[in-house]
């Protein structure tokens, strides 16, 4: 042994080392910056990534990353993981990415070093065709920076557009997202809100009172009740960060890794033939009477268990995730309970993106129909209800996924065009007997078709009832649109679980050709 090799340092030393700057990485900035943090009644970073994933299952990369910036004091404030952890995990036994700010460090504020990190995770994921999970609580850009932190939030943005429609993308929102931060959530497939701590918006309420001489709170501006209800920004909002981080992984069992690959299955123990008898009971007879179209979910999905997206945001349609047969599928249902389960701007935005994310990631459509027509008003067309309608029109259109509609009740007008009709290219097209497809409700048909003959009768009144009456036999009854091939069958409310079971049996090996094309140019 030479003299050199004596002074080396011995390599167990160095690994002793190596483990001591883990533990100080894996401790953070400190007791003080974290009881912080928990006195907010927020988790740390490192907690929420140990309650999104598997136990054990998480592999963190580039945690003795630092900065480079200098200026403003920054040269002698390099805390290692920049204020971000990145790495992949499993969440019920598969590979997921994820990335979580650490707002104990500058705030979660992104700075150059801190973006790199979060555009190579992104590459990553896409690369092995993985979901990416973020969890966001930062203070925007690292204003030290200056223009450096602003791109870096642009790599971000067109990593979120590359990997749409190719991985899902979920945001979690567990504190302040502010500015062009707001941008990268409202790019991904699916955003969850924590309520009290999370906030979302693009310019304060500061700015708003100086611009707009408004005063509004945080949560008043860009709180999760405001995007879950109000906005439509966020898809899902909960009172704590457990029950949240929880649901993420409940979503992920719903979803497939890419969109080369379907959603994982599962065997059932509810029986794919199980009758559905209460549905008898649940839907009344009368088109004009409200039901809660939930329980009809219910009591035709496995196990009377979904997923409902946007549960409070244009609750007059619902989309939901869900299992028939151990299969995942998408369910678009109007809701009665709801302005009638009409479709107006906002159902038909929500629809449609839910529709459009089902056929990126290969998820069955079923559609379940009882919608009177389009919200008439002068609001409604004044914003857009015909472009904005027509959007959900271009995603059942365009999608190539097995597609089966349900008509229960009523189905009238250009609505029951758009609710995936056979005419929109829907593989399956069934109805029950109640059901009643027609241009408009047989009074409204009446009055205009029979306008001058109920104006000169010596009762107005009764030959209007009568002539409805005659309308409803005559173009309305159930099979008016079996007979000319409108539907596929006719069936009992009872054996609907079992239908749409078998029929999405036969559909799974659907395949579809679509015209060459760079892509679409849907209605805006």
């Amino acid at each position: 042994m030479t003299a050199e090799d004596a002074a080396a340092p011995d390599i167990r030393a160095r690994v002793a080392q190596l483990h001591g700057l883990r533990a100080q990485v894996r401790q953070g900035p400190g007791e003080k910056a974290t009881a912080s943090q928990h006195a907010k009644g927020k988790l740390t970073a490192r907690e929420r990534i140990e309650l999104l994933l598997d136990e054990g299952s998480f592999n963190e990369v580039e945690p003795l990353r630092r900065h480079r910036a200098t200026g403003f004091g920054l040269e002698d404030r390099r805390p290692h993981t920049d204020g971000v952890i990145t790495g992949w995990g499993t969440v019920h036994g598969r590979t997921v990415f994820v990335y979580a700010h650490d707002f104990r460090i500058f705030g979660g504020a992104l700075g150059e070093a801190h973006a790199e990190k979060i555009h190579r995770i992104m590459d990553r994921a896409i690369a092995a065709g993985a979901p990416l999970v973020s969890l966001n609580d930062g203070a925007g850009a690292r204003i030290q920076e200056g223009v450096t932190a602003l791109s870096g939030y642009g790599g971000i943005f067109r990593r979120n557009a590359r990997a749409s429609g190719v991985i899902p993308q979920i945001s979690v929102m567990l504190g302040p997202c502010a500015g062009g931060a707001a941008y990268s959530p409202a790019l991904t497939d699916f955003v969850f809100m924590v309520r009290e701590t999370s906030q979302m918006f693009i310019t304060g309420p500061d700015v708003v009172q100086t611009v707009t001489g408004e005063k509004v709170t945080l949560g008043g501006l860009g709180g999760a009740d405001v995007h879950a209800e109000v906005s439509g920004v966020a898809h899902f909002a909960y009172d704590d960060e457990e029950t949240c981080l929880e649901e993420v992984r409940y979503l992920l069992s719903l979803l497939p890794q890419n969109n080369r690959e379907t959603a994982p299955a599962e065997l059932p123990e509810d029986p794919p033939d199980r009758p559905c008898d209460p549905l008898l009971d649940l839907v009344p007879a009368g088109g004009h009477r409200p039901y809660d179209m939930r329980r009809v979910i219910e009591e035709i999905v496995d196990d009377n268990e979904y997923l409902e997206i946007h549960e409070r945001w244009a609750a007059n349609v619902i989309v939901a995730l869900a299992r028939l047969g151990g299969q995942v599928v998408g369910i678009v249902a109007n809701q009665p309970l709801v302005l009638a389960g009409v479709l107006d701007i906002d159902a038909s935005e929500k629809a449609a993106r839910f529709v459009q994310m089902c056929d990126a990631f290969n998820i069955p459509l079923v559609t379940l129909v009882d919608v009177p027509g389009f919200l008439p008003g002068v609001d409604q067309e004044h914003n857009g209800i015909i472009r904005r309608g027509a959007k959900l029109l271009y995603a059942y259109c365009n999608a190539t996924v097995p597609r089966i509609s349900l008509i229960l009740r009523k189905a009238y007008g250009g609505a029951y065009i758009v609710m995936d009709s056979r005419s929109v290219g829907a593989d399956l097209s069934y109805a029950w007997p109640s059901n009643e497809i027609a241009v408009m409700g047989a009074e409204g048909a009446a009055n205009v078709i029979f306008r001058r003959r109920i104006q000169s009768a010596d009762d107005p009144e009764a030959t209007r009832r009568q002539l409805v009456k005659e309308y409803q036999a005559e173009l309305m009854h159930p099979y008016y649109a079996a007979e000319r091939g409108l539907l596929d069958d006719v069936i009992d409310p009872a054996d609907t679980r079992r239908v749409l079971i078998e029929s999405l049996r036969m559909l799974r090996t659907k395949h579809a050709d679509l015209a060459a094309r760079k892509h679409g140019n849907p209605p805006q």
